[in-house]
């Protein structure tokens, strides 16, 4: 398969993706999306999402080369391909690439300007590194979680988006172009340690600073932004769906108010005390109308409020549809590339890499004749760097 032409602020940089799930990929999806020759490398018969790896999006992109860690030849195979490359992403657990002949040492004696990136939970160090952990937990230790939902019930999972990706897979990229930049002005590369702790932690700045200055408590729903604020927050309409207010603003507030239809409740804006009331009034009011039926009321308006879609629905509201965030390839609806470029904008190129689809385009381009397995190799014989 012939590689589709460059596009994007990074055509010509090199990556290679050691095969993970999770952050790992998405981080390597999104310098695709951007233009850079991504080559994963895939574990024979590695697990990857349990889904067809046909409409695993996170490998949008990307090309695969397969090769075995632990077999003799493997750990070679990989630095021939990190000799050529400007940047590297693993997400094992600490020590796992070192002891497979492919960790930080081996890769830059090879390529000392290669911007080595590291996608953990926990860090390199520290008494967890070692440890196992999914989003839900990294986001449990830094306070994440428990700023979300209501004082009576469990704190909710933000499905794996707050921790895995944006506290991880953005702030390694963040990471990378930064070591990349660096790179590409002194020679030398470095290790980029991403940690979900880390990343999630950083996301509450603002939080921090506001509970320094007693602008915020401790506890959840008692905020202007985590659900205690009635202007701030979702409501259900009469069909059992839901509508997304967002007024803090007088100016905002008062247009909301108007067209809710409780304009005696402008008072209440400031007045803690009576929050309780005016929820209760926005609700009531809320559950009169159906989401269709207050989206109309509220549309083309300065109220702060739209509907909240289901993912389905997501890709046909009008103003989406304009801008093209997202966008059909290979039959699979998903989010189009972000951020825009105005003089190198990025298109989503390729569809999902199958396992070794690639090694011998990825061979020939990167001049690594060794990727090519012998004839008396089975690319596809049981193995697991981990």
């Amino acid at each position: 398969m012939a590689r589709a032409a460059g596009n994007g602020p990074l055509t010509g940089v090199r990556v290679v993706e050691l095969a993970g799930i999770g952050p790992g990929p998405f981080a390597a999806m999104l310098l695709a999306d951007l233009g850079a020759d991504v080559v994963r490398v895939d574990r024979p018969g590695g697990a990857g999402l349990a889904i067809d790896p046909a409409c695993d999006v996170t490998n949008r992109g990307k090309r695969s080369v397969v090769v075995d860690l632990k077999s003799p030849h493997g750990p070679a195979r990989v630095l021939d391909l990190v000799e050529r490359a400007g940047i590297l992403i693993e997400g094992y657990r600490p020590g796992v690439a070192e002891r497979l002949g492919v960790g930080p040492a081996e890769c830059h004696a090879r390529n000392p300007g290669l911007v080595y990136g590291r996608m953990t939970g926990w860090g390199q160090q520290g008494p967890l590194a070692h440890r196992a952990g999914h989003d839900i937990a990294y986001l449990a230790l830094t306070g994440t979680l428990g700023m979300i939902g209501t004082p009576d019930q469990p704190p909710p999972p933000p499905a794996n988006l707050l921790g895995d990706y944006a506290g991880g897979s953005l702030y390694l990229v963040v990471g990378i172009l930064a070591a990349l930049h660096h790179a590409r002005a002194t020679g030398t590369g470095q290790v980029v340690d991403a940690a979900i702790v880390d990343g999630a932690a950083h996301l509450g700045a603002m939080i921090h600073g506001m509970l320094a200055a007693g602008g915020w408590q401790d506890r959840r729903a008692a905020n202007l932004l985590d659900g205690g604020c009635p202007y701030y927050g979702t409501y259900e309409t009469a069909d059992g769906k839901y509508m997304a207010v967002g007024a803090l603003e007088r100016q905002f507030y008062d247009e909301f108010l108007r067209l809710l239809g409780v304009e005696d409740q402008a008072a209440a804006r400031k007045d803690v005390t009576r929050w309780g009331e005016l929820r209760e009034q926005i609700a009531a009011r809320f559950k009169t109308r159906t989401r269709d039926e207050w989206t109309a009321v509220f549309d083309g308006t300065d109220a702060c409020v739209a509907p909240v879609l289901t993912l389905r629905e997501a890709p046909h509201h009008p103003h989406l549809a304009a801008r093209g965030t997202f966008t059909d390839h290979g039959g699979i609806t998903q989010p189009a590339p972000a951020p825009r470029f105005s003089q190198t904008p990025a298109t989503v190129r390729t569809g999902p890499a199958q396992p070794g689809a690639h090694t011998a385009d990825v061979a020939h381009d990167w001049d690594v004749p060794g990727l090519l397995p012998a004839p008396q190799e089975d690319p596809h014989s049981p193995g697991n760097p981990q």
